[in-house]
């Protein structure tokens, strides 16, 4: 299952941009747009609905200050507009090329077998190209509208996910439950207690700068606590190791069931146990982890049973004392 983003020329009906994506997220919407500025240039305005990617549907919501949402701050430094409809009426044009395409694209792909996203990507420009060939009218004004790009307007940095924070004292910077340490020098501490711009990659990637400057900075996840004051011997150090890397695996766990975690975050979680997974020839290594385990399970059932017999024995002091009789 996948989504079809789809951009069209209002005046003449011609495909301007086609991209399967697999949700409608804001990186897909770089993405896409990204390759329409490239190809075209700036339009006058796009024209959309009121998706929350093109528009604020609550306020107060992190990123998007003053009703502004990361797409229309990335639109709004390449100095052109969005336009959100009330109805689907109103958008016509594109509402009947979704009808077409899901009747002559899917026909389409079909015939060629096409039956992935990414093999539907490398097709799409031919489909685009015939399509507007056959169909594509001859507009009354041959002026075409689109700006071009300037040499200063730095696609890859301009649609990226923006956000402002404050760098505390001591150089450090919290961002999306992760903070960045910025490394102390003659350059950086000006800044510190100052207002720092975050860009996010869609690769995951971090970048800070404070006046328009790069800070240079390295992650520390909070997450990956280690008790320092922790002694263990060398012979149980092992199945500690275990223990400890059971327990960061529940707690990535949760994050990949939290909704609050966005897919690309997930997919890389779940990368990151994928690489780090052992070898064949280190899997028949033993790791202690099945010792721990079963020594858990037996203390887990000794203090219940402790439990359960101290609830038995109060149970009943309790009935001897509503029967008037001493307690044994």
């Amino acid at each position: 299952m996948c989504s079809l983003l789809v951009y069209v020329d209002d005046a003449t009906g011609r495909l301007m941009e086609l991209r399967f994506v697999e949700v409608e997220s804001a990186f897909d919407y770089f993405a896409s747009t990204s390759g329409y500025l490239r190809r075209h240039g700036k339009p006058v305005a796009f024209y959309s609905d009121k998706h929350s990617i093109f528009r604020v549907n609550h306020e107060g919501s992190t990123g998007r200050v003053r009703g502004v949402t990361q797409f229309g701050r990335a639109l709004t430094e390449l100095n052109f507009e969005i336009i959100c409809a009330n109805s689907p009426q109103a958008k016509g044009r594109v509402e009947r090329m979704n009808k077409t395409l899901q009747d002559r694209l899917v026909k389409e792909l079909r015939l060629r077998t096409v039956s992935t996203m990414e093999a539907g990507n490398a097709f799409l420009p031919e489909f685009m190209e015939d399509y507007n060939r056959r169909f594509g009218c001859t507009p009354k004004n041959p002026h075409d509208a689109h700006r071009p790009l300037r040499s200063d307007e730095d696609l890859s940095r301009i649609f990226t996910w923006q956000e402002e924070r404050t760098m505390s004292r001591n150089l450090v910077v919290h961002f999306k439950r992760v903070s960045y340490l910025v490394e102390p020098g003659p350059e950086t501490l000006p800044f510190a207690g100052k207002r720092v711009r975050v860009f996010q990659w869609d690769d995951g990637g971090v970048e800070l700068r404070c006046e328009g400057r790069l800070l240079p900075a390295s992650p520390f996840d909070k997450n990956r606590c280690v008790d320092q004051g922790a002694i263990v011997e060398n012979k149980r150090l092992g199945a500690v190791l275990s223990v400890m890397q059971a327990s960061q695996l529940q707690r990535d766990q949760a994050r990949l069931r939290s909704k609050k975690v966005t897919l690309r975050e997930k997919e890389r979680i779940v990368a990151a146990h994928v690489a780090a997974r052992p070898s064949t020839a280190d899997s028949a290594v033993p790791d202690g982890l099945s010792e721990v385990s079963s020594f858990l399970d037996r203390f887990e059932a000794e203090q219940k049973a402790r439990q359960k017999a101290h609830n038995n024995r109060a149970a009943l002091r309790r009935k001897a004392l509503a029967q008037g009789q001493r307690p044994a």
